[in-house]
């Protein structure tokens, strides 16, 4: 799964990347500590081409009433994407790239302590997660919400978590966006094992008021080596 994550990479860098064109109306950057319900970084494909919007990280089916009415869905599995009523209509229409530079993940000490680690590219690019997307609310309070569709782990990552977010390739990103006709649920699969690594971080991460470049930089202590949470 992903329940936090990082992006760095400033507004304008970021539409460069994926040849979109940026809202006025974007979250500020850097933020080290993205969290469910925050306004995140989104590319979708409108009638004008690409575009790098503002979303709700949590996606909010049309049936609720007010935003609490059901979970926080902030992801959504692949396998049973297709079929939950909440999100098969945005698999076939409304699918969307989340931007990031990294996510955060944990795992548990013998004392039962949360762990957590950041988890990154190798070569230092920037995570393109695969994504759904729904307009909700009335006409005059619409907003966009969102949710990271997440694959079973591939086995570089199975030490961390038994899940992770479905990592798209840039080869991938314009038939996932639906500019390349159908074929999208071929790219549902673990990514490459030499795609990501990871380290240990701060707990200070563990709370979702902590921000800093501190909470991406390696931290070294007895627990700095996964074990099954």
């Amino acid at each position: 799964m992903c329940g936090r994550f990082a992006i760095t990479l400033p507004s304008d860098a970021m539409a460069q990347l994926f040849a979109a064109q940026p809202s006025n109306t974007l979250p500020s950057v850097p933020n080290f500590n993205v969290c469910p319900t925050n306004q995140v970084h989104v590319v979708r494909t409108g009638e004008t081409g690409r575009q790098l919007l503002p979303m709700r990280w949590g996606f909010l089916p049309h049936w609720y009433k007010v935003e609490n009415a059901g979970p926080l869905l902030i992801n959504a599995r692949a396998e049973t994407l297709a079929e939950k009523p909440a999100f098969r209509a945005a698999c076939r229409e409304r699918r969307c790239l989340l931007v990031a530079t990294g996510f955060y993940e944990w795992t548990k000490s013998a004392q039962d302590t949360r762990l957590p680690w950041y988890i990154h590219r190798r070569d230092g690019t920037p995570i393109a997660f695969a994504g759904v997307w729904q307009d909700w609310g009335p006409p005059e309070a619409r907003q966009a919400t969102c949710a990271i569709v997440t694959t079973q782990a591939n086995a570089h990552m199975a030490s961390i978590h038994h899940r992770m977010p479905l990592i798209l390739e840039p080869d991938d990103w314009a038939l996932w966006l639906g500019e390349q006709g159908k074929g999208a649920a071929r790219l549902m699969r673990p990514g490459a094992e030499e795609v990501l690594d990871y380290h240990r971080v701060d707990p200070a991460v563990n709370s979702n008021r902590s921000q800093g470049p501190e909470l991406i930089e390696p931290f070294e202590d007895e627990g700095s080596f996964p074990r099954e949470g």
